[in-house]
């Protein structure tokens, strides 16, 4: 364990999981408070639909291999750091704003015209994830974050049909998220402005600012 730590020290970065979880199972367990209903009229034009529970689930499995297939580019770690930063800033500001602007949606419908394992699965995740903390949306913020340093990497950013396939899923995640009733347009739109403001800043402003201070220091 030790030697493996000492080749990828970066995997130190995990650290931050378990204290994430605990501040979000925190805020999730908080029930005596004045809550934000966040809804706007285009909630109410955008139907449920069961069968985005695909791509909503694959949302895990899209984040976690991308964040691995980075982690282990060792020739190439700038691309990993980058989405690792990216993702911690965006899910540490999300706590922050559940904690002092506490939200919630009331969309979730609570019968179903018809069964299936779908709506098994949906019924589920609603049981076992509240309707509160929910703008901005760290699913939109996350799929979108995972999505640029998949396509800006190394050995990624030529490969135009790995760009599109990756583009088109994160789409359909940002969807599910409003098809399934889990988050309002409005949550969607938080968590992908709050990507613009982050991914900004580390994709385009550090690395200038890094580039600038080298040419100064020649």
């Amino acid at each position: 364990m030790t030697d493996f730590i000492k080749k990828y020290k970066h995997i130190l970065f995990i650290l931050y999981l378990p204290v994430y979880m605990h501040c979000f199972i925190w805020l999730e367990a908080r029930k005596d408070l004045d809550f934000t209903n966040i809804h706007c009229m285009l909630d109410d034009m955008i139907p449920f639909l069961e069968i985005f529970i695909i791509p909503y689930l694959l949302w895990f499995l899209y984040v976690i291999v991308i964040i691995v297939f980075l982690f282990f580019q060792m020739e190439h770690l700038e691309d990993y750091y980058k989405c690792i930063f990216t993702l911690m800033l965006g899910m540490t500001t999300c706590l922050f704003i559940y904690y002092i602007f506490p939200n919630m949606q009331q969309m979730r419908p609570d019968t179903f015209a018809h069964q299936n394992i779908f709506i098994d699965i949906i019924r589920f995740i609603y049981k076992s994830d509240t309707d509160t903390n929910v703008f901005p949306s760290i699913h939109v913020f996350n799929a979108i974050a995972v999505h640029v340093g998949f396509t800006t990497s190394h050995y990624f950013r030529e490969k135009t049909g790995w760009k599109v396939s990756s583009l088109i899923l994160c789409i359909l995640i940002c969807l599910s998220t409003m098809f399934l009733k889990q988050h309002s347009f409005l949550d969607v739109l938080g968590g992908a402005g709050l990507y613009g403001i982050y991914g900004t800043l580390v994709y385009i402003i550090i690395p200038k600012w890094r580039k600038s201070a080298e040419q100064r220091a020649l």
